[in-house]
């Protein structure tokens, strides 16, 4: 007689999420410390610009004098509290759950490239030149995108407002997710910019962290009938 006997393995250590968490958080702290003239040319030399990346020519030039790496430090740079906070808060909630299942380099290569492509989208969307484009939040949308492809039958919560009153209710991610994804698209056109909000960036997150998750997912699924011998 065979016995199945559940496996005593600890869950490994996230630490993926916590260390862009911090790295974020410490970033901004260190640019608000620096005074006003000096803060804007941080994000001038560290910012992703709405301008320059038309031309193959100028691409290679970009690749020549490292300036590409601004689609990736880009990420890390935020206006305000209000820019960082809404930022850190969808990290944790979509990165750790989704760390579990992609493994914290996997993770962190979503975070990265996910963000950069929102980014390169953004500059090639915005409809005037010479923006700086900073922020996490192309990045936090592929991690959205990424957890509505691992967990589609997942369920959120969600505090709803009932007059003086606060309602906690759960809802399936699909259609929370899929609500907001909507509002992205309909902002893009006709939305309001609320400080030049790159909302293309948030689309093409998005839609990068679905393709990755789908990917990532049918990879994990291969290597664990493999594993289990079919």
């Amino acid at each position: 007689m065979f016995l199945s006997l559940p496996s005593r393995r600890k869950a490994a250590f996230r630490w993926a999420t916590p260390v862009l968490f911090a790295t974020v958080w410490l970033a901004f702290l260190w640019s608000i410390s620096r005074p006003h003239e000096a803060r804007n040319s941080l994000w001038m030399d560290w910012g992703a610009l709405s301008a320059g990346l038309m031309r193959p020519l100028d691409w290679w030039a970009t690749l020549q004098d490292g300036s590409v790496l601004r689609l990736f430090t880009a990420l890390f740079l935020h206006a305000d509290w209000s820019h960082l906070l809404g930022n850190l808060v969808f990290l944790l909630i979509f990165g750790l759950p989704a760390e579990r299942v992609l493994g914290p380099w996997r993770l962190i290569l979503l975070f990265l490239f996910g963000g950069a492509f929102s980014n390169l989208v953004a500059i090639y969307t915005m409809g005037t030149p010479d923006q700086i484009i900073i922020g996490a939040s192309g990045a936090v949308s592929a991690l959205i995108g990424t957890y509505l492809a691992l967990f589609p039958g997942a369920r959120l919560g969600v505090v709803i407002p009932l007059g003086l009153f606060l309602e906690f209710v759960r809802a399936p991610a699909y259609l929370l997710i899929g609500f907001w994804a909507v509002l992205q698209v309909v902002f893009a056109h006709i939305g309001p910019s609320f400080g030049m909000v790159a909302w293309w960036a948030h689309i093409a997150g998005f839609g990068f962290g679905v393709v990755y998750g789908v990917y990532v997912r049918a990879a994990i699924a291969r290597r664990l009938r493999k594993r289990q011998g079919f």
